[in-house]
C-alpha cells in the first residue's frame, strides 16, 4: 500500500513537469511545419529573385529618401534631426555595412543643393516610392493577392508612404536629439532637489539607451505592419500579419548580428570587388533583409492557408 501511495505521489509531482516539457515540444512540432511551408512558398514565389529586386530598389531609394528627409527637416525647422535620422537608420545595421554607406550618405547630404522641396521633390519622391512598389510586388506574390489599384493610385499611395515615413523618421529622430537634453535636465534637477536619488538616476542611463533601441524596433515593426496591411490587395487583420512581422524582426536582429560577425571574421569583399566592396556588402545585406521580409509574409500566408484547411475540414465533417 505504501509503495502504491508513493508511486501515486510521484506521478502527481511529475505530471506538471511533463506538461511543462510537453508544451515546448508541442510548440516546436507545430512551428517547424509552418517554417517549412513558408520556405516552400518562398521558393515557389521566386523569393530570392524578388528579394534582389527589393534590395536594389531600396539601395537606389535610400539616398533620395534621406535627401528628402534632410530637406524636410530643414523646412520644418528641425535641421539637427536630420543627422539623427541617418544614425537612426544605420545604427542597427552591422558596422561593416553601415560605415561605408553612412559615409557616402553624409557626403551627399552635406552637398549644397537648392529647390529639393520645389523642383526636385517629385523626382525624389518618385525614386523613393519605387522601393515601396517593389515591396508591394513582394507582398502581393506572398499573399497571392496583387493590388487591384490603378497604376497612378498605387504610385500615389507609395508616395504617401514615403512622406509618412519621412515625417515619422524626423519625429523619432527629433525625440532622440531631445532626449539627452531632457535626461541631463532630469539629472541636474534630481541632484539639486533629491541628491539621494541622483546616483540611481545616473545608473539608469544604460536603460535609456536600451529604450532608444526598443523604440527603433517598435517603429520598424509598426512600419512593417502597415506595409503588410495596406500594400498588397485584399484585406487582412492586424493579428493576421503580426506573426510574420515578429518573425521578420527576430530573424533580422539575429541575422544582422551574424552578418556582422561574418564580415569581421570571414568575408573579404575587397579581394573580389576592390573599390566596390562597401556597396556590394550593402547589396548583400539588403538582399538578405529583403528575403527575411518576404519570408515573414510567406509565414503569414502559410498560417492563413492552414487555418483555411482546418475550417474546410470542420465544415466537411
Amino acid at each position: 500500500m505504501r509503495r502504491s501511495e508513493n508511486d501515486s505521489h510521484a506521478a502527481t509531482v511529475a505530471l506538471p513537469f511533463r506538461r511543462m516539457t510537453a508544451k515546448p515540444r508541442d510548440a516546436i512540432k507545430s512551428f517547424a511545419p509552418l517554417i517549412w511551408d513558408s520556405l516552400v512558398r518562398f521558393e515557389r514565389d521566386d523569393g530570392w529573385a524578388i528579394a534582389s529586386h527589393v534590395a536594389l530598389s531600396g539601395l537606389l531609394a535610400i539616398f533620395p529618401f534621406l535627401i528628402f528627409v534632410t530637406a524636410l527637416a530643414a523646412f520644418l525647422g528641425a535641421g539637427e534631426a536630420s543627422g539623427a535620422a541617418v544614425r537612426l537608420i544605420f545604427e542597427t545595421w552591422p558596422a561593416g555595412v553601415a560605415t561605408p554607406l553612412a559615409t557616402e550618405v553624409q557626403k551627399v547630404l552635406t552637398t549644397p543643393r537648392g529647390g529639393v522641396l520645389t523642383v526636385g521633390v517629385l523626382l525624389t519622391l518618385w525614386v523613393s516610392s519605387s522601393a515601396v512598389e517593389s515591396l508591394r510586388i513582394a507582398l502581393g506574390r506572398a499573399y497571392a493577392s496583387p493590388t487591384s489599384k490603378p497604376f497612378w493610385l498605387a504610385r500615389l499611395q507609395s508616395i504617401w508612404f514615403v512622406m509618412l515615413g519621412a515625417f515619422g523618421l524626423i519625429t523619432v529622430a527629433f525625440l532622440i536629439v531631445l532626449w539627452p537634453i531632457l535626461w541631463g535636465f532630469a539629472i541636474d534637477y534630481t541632484s539639486n532637489a533629491f541628491p539621494e536619488y541622483a546616483a540611481a538616476l545616473v545608473g539608469l542611463e544604460t536603460v535609456s539607451t536600451i529604450a532608444r533601441y526598443a523604440v527603433t524596433m517598435v517603429v520598424v515593426a509598426a512600419a512593417l505592419t502597415a506595409m503588410h496591411l495596406w500594400l498588397p490587395g485584399g484585406k487582412r487583420r492586424v493579428r493576421d500579419v503580426l506573426p510574420g512581422v515578429a518573425l521578420t524582426v527576430a530573424l533580422w536582429l539575429g541575422g544582422a548580428t551574424l552578418f556582422g560577425v561574418y564580415l569581421a571574421r570571414f568575408a573579404n569583399y575587397a579581394s573580389t570587388y576592390a573599390g566596390l566592396a562597401g556597396i556590394m556588402t550593402a547589396i548583400v545585406f539588403l538582399n538578405v533583409s529583403a528575403a527575411l521580409f518576404i519570408l515573414g509574409a510567406e509565414f503569414n500566408a502559410a498560417i492563413v492557408a492552414r487555418r483555411r484547411k482546418r475550417a474546410e475540414a470542420a465544415r466537411a465533417a
